[in-house]
């Protein structure tokens, strides 16, 4: 996959594709980035890319030209064209998703200033929003969804990484914890020694659904929920944080507890 970025700004890239997942996946060739600078394209004799807004109104407006005569530059036929603007589609995991399953390049078209000429939705094959706050421009949010997009890419993350990371399933990821056992008085739950993998799963489940329920309610009410699933919200609701399952694993694993 090829993710191309057009900006004003190509410095504020500088960086950040050259570290951790991203500089591997670019090094495997499993992606391909290119940033291309708007301003290279505009017609305008004093190099402007902007103006005020018609009809009168503060900052300025990102001009058609410039943009569209870039995008016209590098847009292929299995492209996928997207302009970064709060009148977009929120971004999420499924969006990320989707975008991978098309399986074609994409282009991020960087909004700043105020905004883009409202002519240039009509140019691009869909907005989409990274959330419901402001930033300066498009870039942080361009950032942002070319690292996501490329943690879904084939062999840059392995299938089980994948499986268990937040909001994948639908659901916020449990805790995790590393050694050592025990830091300022706080413990690691036994549960994770007990050597019982199946009431690892279910604990981890467990801790993922009630983690949901507290932050991200909204995520439950869209999940149609599992037998286990419900079994175990119950629980959480009725504060049984010692229920039989786990009492069992707990006494059979006691060799493997840390004391």
């Amino acid at each position: 996959m090829k993710i191309t970025i057009l900006t004003l700004f190509p410095e504020m890239f500088s960086g950040v594709f050259t570290s951790s997942i991203m500089k591997r996946a670019i090094g495997k060739g499993l992606v391909e980035v290119e940033v291309v600078d708007i301003r290279k394209y505009t017609t305008d004799k004093n190099g402007r890319v902007d103006s005020a807004p018609i009809g009168g109104g503060a900052g300025l407006i990102m001009k058609c030209q410039p943009i569209l005569d870039c995008l016209d530059d590098v847009k292929g036929e299995n492209s996928h064209t997207i302009l970064l603007s709060p009148k977009g589609r929120s971004y999420t995991q499924e969006v990320a998703k989707e975008l991978v399953k098309l399986d074609k390049d994409l282009i991020l078209i960087c909004g700043h200033y105020e905004g883009t000429d409202e002519r240039i939705n009509k140019y691009v094959d869909e907005l989409i929003s990274v959330g419901d706050y402001v930033v300066t421009g498009g870039e942080i949010p361009a950032m942002i969804i070319t690292d996501s997009i490329t943690r879904l890419i084939d062999g840059v993350i392995s299938d089980e990484s994948l499986d268990e990371e937040s909001f994948n399933n639908g659901l916020i990821e449990y805790p995790q914890y590393a050694e050592p056992y025990e830091y300022n008085g706080d413990k690691v739950p036994d549960i994770l020694y007990c050597g019982n993998h199946e009431a690892i799963r279910k604990y981890r489940l467990k801790e993922s659904l009630r983690l949901t329920k507290q932050i991200r309610p909204d995520l439950l009410k869209k999940r149609e929920l599992t037998k286990e699933e419900k079994s175990l919200l119950k629980e959480i609701e009725e504060g049984n944080d010692h229920p039989k399952w786990m009492q069992q694993a707990l006494k059979k694993g006691k060799k493997f507890i840390k004391e």
